[in-house]
């Protein structure tokens, strides 16, 4: 069955590069995803481009790498990159420790498996998210500069990130602050964040409990303390119990939601591959992350769009995915975050995820 996954991821990928990456510019050796299919002429021309979308791009690609290495997709991560780079005109950084800590961990990933060499950025990015820190104020580590709220869509990525970089203790701090703070007592599901004040956001976003899976199986890896591994016990049961029907995630949307799901299946198979350990909650934990992520892959799967044979998904893997086209509003980039279009099949965001949903699938069927 793996190999039908591989080919799936595939044809995801393929569908990608076809629909979205260009030239940033026209410049040679650069590439870049654009934020629409089909797309109006601002995104063509990366006016608009989404610097945490990209990341996300980039770890697709080296997921696609590490299932199948060839010297094409180790170009194109070196050209997405570059791109990146170029793009965001200031160099690696921006004022968003969240668009930061994605960005870092594709990098870092790209580097460590692939021998890509990001080491200047790595570092830059690493250096944002460790003097972030700022228990006085409340947290955790902010969602920009210029705003102290304190969410695990920030804090999350950069707890792996520092787990992965080796700065263990920090990794650490972040993952007890988190635990202490932002957990429901009713579901056990993260909530969002928590102001200076001291307000709770409580939303549920799937990819809080994604990146707290990470953060939480990569402590338990190289820690040893079973203070993680419960946490990572306790946490898929809820999403499982919680987020998913018939064993497939739930909800899905555009724009930055695109990401979310996508975002939780990734690290569901990181827990379903990585987490060590024998005991039967171990054992109970990692084939419940399997087969929620493969599940869920088959139902986005079944219900994607195959257009010129390539595979469009749905903003909704339980349901059939829609055809967009021109005339239809488009997503739009405010306060710090991005809206979805009106059909959120059109958004990027959406095709990276069931993208990445496939290299999940593949990973734990492997």
């Amino acid at each position: 069955m793996h190999d039908t996954w591989s080919a799936r991821a595939d044809s995801a990928e393929e569908a990608v590069f076809a629909r979205h990456v260009r030239r940033l510019w026209g410049l040679p050796g650069t590439a870049l995803g654009v934020v629409a299919w089909p797309p109006v002429k601002r995104e063509r021309t990366f006016l608009r481009w989404h610097y945490w979308w990209q990341a996300h791009l980039i770890d697709c690609e080296v997921d696609a790498a590490e299932r199948a290495p060839t010297a094409k997709r180790r170009r194109r991560i070196t050209r997405i990159a570059r791109a990146h780079r170029l793009r965001n005109l200031t160099g690696w950084t921006n004022s968003f420790y969240d668009d930061m800590a994605w960005l870092g961990l594709a990098l870092e990933r790209a580097q460590r498996l692939h021998l890509v060499d990001n080491r200047r950025a790595i570092s830059a990015l690493e250096s944002q998210l460790f003097d972030a820190w700022d228990p006085m104020s409340g947290g955790g580590i902010p969602w920009s500069k210029k705003h102290p709220f304190f969410n695990v869509p920030a804090n999350g990525p950069a707890a792996i990130m520092l787990a992965r970089t080796g700065k263990l203790w920090r990794a650490q701090a972040i993952a007890d602050w988190i635990d202490e703070t932002l957990i429901d007592p009713d579901t056990h599901l993260v909530f969002d964040g928590v102001n200076a004040d001291g307000r709770v956001e409580t939303p549920i976003y799937s990819y809080c409990q994604g990146v707290v899976l990470g953060a939480e199986t990569e402590l338990a890896v190289h820690l040893g303390d079973p203070k993680h591994s419960h946490r990572v016990y306790r946490l898929v049961q809820a999403v499982e119990e919680h987020l998913t029907r018939d064993g497939v995630i739930v909800g899905g949307g555009g724009g930055d939601g695109g990401l979310f799901n996508g975002v939780l299946a990734r690290y569901l198979a990181l827990v379903a591959t990585s987490l060590p350990g024998h005991d039967d909650e171990d054992y109970r934990a990692r084939s419940t992350a399997r087969d929620i992520v493969l599940a869920s892959a088959e139902s986005a799967w079944k219900n994607c769009l195959l257009i010129e044979g390539l595979p469009l998904f749905g903003r909704d893997w339980t349901q059939l995915a829609q055809l967009p086209g021109f005339g239809q509003s488009l997503g739009r980039y405010t306060a710090g975050s991005v809206t979805s279009s009106s059909v959120p099949e059109r958004d990027f965001s959406v095709q990276l995820s069931g993208w990445m949903l496939m290299e999940a699938a593949h990973a734990v069927e492997a």
